[in-house]
């Protein structure tokens, strides 16, 4: 089950309908919450219900063990134990096919050819997000910042808990369970702003997601689109991720404040960013501040030396390339961030205070902008070959050749205004100019929240419920039009 579907939107209001019921019972709450988290997340396969529930016992039971033990050795074996678990869970279905594959080329390049013997391995929907929130709670009782939790329900409601079970953001057991720990109410307010929240996801996902992509994955798919086709095409594969992603965050943020829950932000308009550091501040949040927590810091951070630090960064980025997928072209996007990063964090620019806005900040965000769709050709391609050849077709049909109509027979009319009919009249205009003004209205929004703030807009124009009936409208417009896709985060 996926937000974008007729199930999800009956699912939600029966969820909803029986936590409000038990208002004011935490303990039934959170059985309510559990149930459902089990019946969305075993909507795709009931079968990885049970790699979940291991997850979860682990955690729990080291989570105990480590409350009842100061032995440091103890501590240590019990924190290896959780994980190993989860390391190896994630590695098995993520990697074991790459691996094998890995090793199979190897030997073949020296002459030994293998019978390659594979077992098809289904990669278990969300298991990358739950995987890092389960074994973040085990790390930060190990580091004593919080005590163990002692109600399994609470705990398991905290790792399948359905709104950001498959996609994030990735929550701390510090932020979430003490939520799930006591009586939750919901104000008119709340639920207005998660009603919003939801609306501006959808419409983020079905109307410009799904929208861009059509255009991304023919300058993707076809090989006879020269250099500005796929300039276009790679641009509308940045809107793409960043509005079907970011869109997947605000409805699951917006839900969960349905039932009185905060999650935590997620996105804060990224491609406003003026450099990779401010771009990773702002970009997939949850994410990147775990492996600044556990990953970075434990590596050493900058503590001991530039040598060290550099050597760190270097293999957070390539660790997140390889989080995304088991393949050399995740790998080589990570590295395409971290060779564009270190530069900053060299000259100590990385942490830099944002501060005002000034217009010279505009070139420096266009060039952070095109970096960051530069390092998306290699996340979109179909591989490195295919990456390589798309980056060298884009020096090419920049000449006369490349501008004619036939080549811009799909994009010419894209900002084409109205035209005249054959009585006289003035037709509708065609369907590209109407997503053409959305998007530019969008993008308008986007900037204004950027610059002015989120509660400045919405307690202005957006306070008006015909706002809300607005994007409601698009949606289901543009969603009985196209085929709605899945998220994109789905498949890692």
């Amino acid at each position: 089950m996926h937000f974008i579907s007729i199930a999800f939107w009956l699912f939600l209001p029966t969820v909803l309908a029986c936590h409000v019921a038990l208002s004011g019972r935490v303990r039934a709450q959170n059985w309510v919450l559990w149930v459902a988290s089990c019946v969305f997340y075993g909507w795709w396969d009931a079968r990885f219900l049970l790699l979940i529930a291991g997850s979860t016992a682990v955690d729990y039971m080291v989570g105990l063990q480590l409350g009842k033990t100061d032995d440091a050795r103890r501590r240590k074996a019990w924190l290896g134990l959780s994980l190993a678990f989860n390391l190896g869970a994630l590695a098995w279905f993520k990697y074991a096919g790459f691996l094998a594959d890995q090793w199979i080329a190897a030997w073949a390049s020296v002459g030994v050819h293998m019978d390659p013997w594979t077992t098809r391995i289904v990669l278990p929907v969300g298991i990358s997000f739950y995987t890092f929130q389960t074994l973040s709670y085990s790390v930060d009782v190990y580091r004593r910042k919080i005590p163990p939790c002692r109600d399994l329900l609470a705990f398991a409601t905290y790792v399948m808990f359905f709104p950001q079970l498959v996609a994030g953001p990735i929550e701390r057991a510090s932020h979430l369970l003490p939520q799930l720990q006591r009586k939750r109410s919901v104000t008119g307010v709340a639920a207005r702003i998660g009603w919003r929240l939801i609306f501006w996801g959808v419409f983020k996902k079905v109307v410009i997601a799904d929208t861009v992509a059509m255009y991304a994955n023919e300058a993707f798919g076809n090989p006879a689109c020269s250099g500005p086709l796929l300039i276009i095409g790679v641009v509308a594969f940045a809107l793409q991720i960043y509005c079907d992603f970011s869109g997947y965050s605000d409805i699951a943020i917006g839900t969960a404040r349905l039932f009185g829950i905060r999650l935590r932000s997620n996105f804060r308009f990224p491609y406003f960013s003026r450099d990779l550091g401010e771009f990773w501040r702002r970009w997939h949040i949850s994410l990147n501040t775990w492996f600044r927590d556990y990953l970075y810091i434990p590596l050493g951070g900058s503590r001991h030396g530039k040598v060290r630090a550099l050597r760190n960064v270097a293999v957070v980025f390539l660790v997140s390339g390889l989080w995304h997928g088991a393949d050399w072209k995740f790998v080589t996007w990570g590295g395409v961030h971290a060779l564009f990063f270190i530069p900053l964090f060299v000259m100590g620019r990385n942490r830099k205070e944002e501060g005002r806005w000034r217009w010279w900040h505009g070139f420096q965000a266009l060039w952070t902008f095109g970096v960051v769709c530069f390092a998306w050709v290699f996340f979109r391609a179909d591989g490195m070959a295919h990456a390589l050849e798309m980056l060298g077709r884009m020096g090419s049909g920049w000449g006369p050749e490349g501008w004619n109509a036939a080549t811009w027979a799909d994009f010419s009319h894209f900002w084409s205004p109205c035209k005249e009919g054959p009585g006289g009249g003035m037709q509708l205009p065609c369907e590209e100019t109407i997503f053409g003004w959305v998007l530019s209205l969008f993008l308008l929004l986007e900037w204004v929240q950027f610059r002015w703030g989120v509660r400045w807009i919405w307690r202005g124009i957006w306070s008006a419920p015909w706002v809300e009936a607005l994007m409601v409208m698009a949606a289901w417009i543009y969603g009985t039009r196209h085929a709605s896709q899945e998220f994109i985060y789905f498949a890692f």
